[in-house]
């Protein structure tokens, strides 16, 4: 997948919570209440915690499918940890950040399907993409034109794969953040851009540590 071009959206902490606390009102008026919230990670760790607060739910808990890494991603939706908890009988909400394809939501179902028969299964997210295959119960933003949303917990991650596409290698975070603005119509805080050009391997540093690793 090139990364260069791909429309972005880069979401604020205040706006994720705003988000969150939406959501939460959605779960609360359809009067749907959870026994148990099971957060898809790593996207819906936060998002899950801001509904168990909201809406009085402690029972919390998550399973790990791993399908992206950075914005590159993978074949296949895998569940790399399982769920522990018991859901059988149980209402159960499953939360994500984000349904993109589809294809995270559909394995997440599957394996809690194993696990044992829910009362009710309901999803949540904050954003859905039009383009996915899967609708969940409940969305609070419709993202019509597809872009790939950047979340504050994964903005690190996200701008470190685009700065890993950039040839030659920006010097500066000013030289960063024109590229980002350009390629990407985002305009991250220039504090963020220096941690991710400071903290990312030059081409060099990388094919060094590559070695030292060989050589273990």
């Amino acid at each position: 997948m090139m990364l260069k071009g791909i429309p972005c959206q880069l979401v604020s902490w205040e706006r994720f919570y705003q988000l969150a606390r939406a959501l939460s009102r959605l779960v609360h008026e359809s009067a749907f209440q959870p026994d148990i919230i099971v957060a898809i990670g790593r996207g819906g760790y936060l998002p899950a915690r801001i509904l168990s607060d909201h809406l009085g739910i402690f029972d919390l808990t998550s399973i790990k499918v791993e399908h992206y890494h950075g914005v590159r991603k993978e074949r296949v939706a895998e569940v790399r940890y399982p769920l522990t908890a018991q859901i059988a009988g149980r209402r159960v909400l499953l939360v994500d950040d984000v349904s993109d394809s589809g294809e995270t939501f559909r394995a997440a179902i599957r394996h809690l399907r194993e696990q044992g028969e829910a009362a009710h299964l309901r999803t949540a997210v904050l954003h859905h993409k039009r383009v996915s295959g899967f609708v969940p119960d409940y969305y609070v933003e419709e993202v019509v034109e597809w872009r790939w949303i950047i979340y504050p917990w994964a903005v690190i991650e996200d701008l470190t794969s685009f700065l890993r596409e950039m040839e030659p290698r920006p010097e500066s975070a000013a030289e960063f953040a024109a590229y980002l603005r350009e390629q990407h119509g985002i305009e991250p805080p220039e504090q963020l851009l220096r941690d991710v050009v400071r903290g990312e391997p030059t081409a060099g540093q990388r094919n060094n540590l590559s070695s030292q690793e060989e050589g273990r």
